[in-house]
């Protein structure tokens, strides 16, 4: 239990003075973005995504198992990824490649944290 439902106010809302709160909402929107960020690189399976993406935020965002693997089948269901099975050492894998639909979605993605920067720069 998070602090942020630990302090649920009256009614069992969240309390929204709980960084915490805020600081979940941010990364979970980030990590969706910085995995297509990740897989414009180039292809990649589902830890090595997890990896890079926790090594090019400076650890900000660092996507568990849980919380990948949904939004990559989510990406695949939508058309966003593809994923080709891949056979290492007798074991199997799923790597991930960005479609073209996943890169125009990625596009979208900057420009709308561009505006909310510029925002939150004053300049907005």
């Amino acid at each position: 239990m998070t602090s942020a439902t630990r302090n649920q106010g009256k009614g069992g809302g969240v309390d929204y003075t709980d960084r915490q709160y805020w600081g979940g909402l941010i990364k979970m929107s980030l990590s969706k973005f910085f995995i297509l960020a990740e897989l414009q690189r180039r292809p990649m399976h589902g830890y090595e995504i997890a990896r890079q993406v926790e090594v090019s935020t400076k650890g900000c965002c660092a996507p568990t198992a849980g919380a990948l693997y949904p939004v990559l089948r989510e990406f695949e269901e939508g058309g966003y990824v593809t994923a080709l099975v891949e056979h290492t050492g007798g074991r199997q894998r799923k790597v991930y490649t960005i479609t073209d639909k996943g890169q125009r979605a990625f596009a979208v993605a900057v420009e709308a944290w561009r505006e909310v920067g510029s925002y939150l720069d004053g300049q907005g």
